[in-house]
């Protein structure tokens, strides 16, 4: 099997006792490609959290970013980091960013100043962006629609759960899709029915780990071997084989980053 997880953090504690048997079951489960999120938990702490991940296995690609939650502690320091972090050779990505109004960690007008800015700075470096959009659609999609639609990079809505209309807008404006182990949730059947409803080759797969393991791993550590079961969920709703999801859903990602064919 062949698969990508397009969205993994990496550097979270949660890994830190056997990190390198987490990247070694992941590649024997097939993964062939992995994009480590920089976002972190706090911009305090390393912006570039995600960087050395990527330096050190060629199949390990980096983005950058401040995520939602840490948005209100965000300086124009770690603004001007970021655009230095952005030039290096294995950041594909900007993000996690966005909009969260489920958890309000940082007020919603904040959030979306610091969004705004990022944008910017994502149009900048050239740069796709990686999407964090919970409870907050709306103003989500009408920012991208303003500030980013006429860059033509286009992006990934991360961990989707938004309705199809959803989708078709961020279709719309050059986004992939990425379902997440939620998929696989018996009570998430409405995310189910965009993934049967939306295009295959606009689909990703992705674990979020160290959250959201997979049905039947609940309430355990995710990790990036488990996207297998993401890509299972996918190939069940749209009656398809999991090789075959997983293969089309790696090509979705290596065409999106202009990364080859790949083996």
């Amino acid at each position: 099997m062949r698969i990508v997880d397009s969205h993994a953090h990496l550097e979270f504690a949660q890994f830190d006792h056997d990190r390198r048997e987490v990247l070694e079951r992941a590649q024997a489960a097939g993964v062939e490609l992995l994009l480590a999120i920089g976002s972190g938990t706090s911009p305090d702490e390393r912006l570039d959290a995600a960087i050395p991940f990527a330096e050190q296995a060629d199949w390990i690609y980096a983005t950058v970013g401040i995520h939602p939650h840490d948005a209100q502690v965000a300086t124009e320091e770690h603004f001007a980091q970021l655009d230095q972090l952005a030039r290096h050779r294995k950041v594909i990505g900007w993000g996690e960013v966005g909009l969260d109004y489920y958890h309000d960690h940082s007020p919603r007008d904040v959030q979306k100043r610091v969004f705004r800015r990022q944008l910017v700075e994502a149009r900048a470096a050239k740069l796709p962006v990686i999407i964090h959009c919970r409870d907050s659609w709306e103003d989500c999609l009408e920012i991208l629609d303003q500030d980013w639609r006429s860059s033509g990079l286009g992006g990934i809505f991360h961990c989707f759960t938004g309705t199809i209309g959803h989708a078709r807008q961020g279709l719309d404006m050059g986004f992939l899709i990425s379902f997440a182990g939620n998929v696989t949730y018996p009570k998430n059947g409405l995310i189910r029915e965009v993934a049967r409803e939306i295009p295959l080759d606009r689909m990703l797969t992705e674990t979020d780990s160290p959250f959201l393991a997979p049905q039947g791993w609940r309430g355990r550590r995710n990790e990036p071997a488990l996207v297998v079961e993401v890509a299972r969920t996918l190939a069940d709703v749209r009656d398809l084989g999991t090789d075959e999801v997983a293969a089309a859903t790696a090509a979705n990602f290596r065409r999106f980053f202009g990364l080859g064919a790949g083996p």
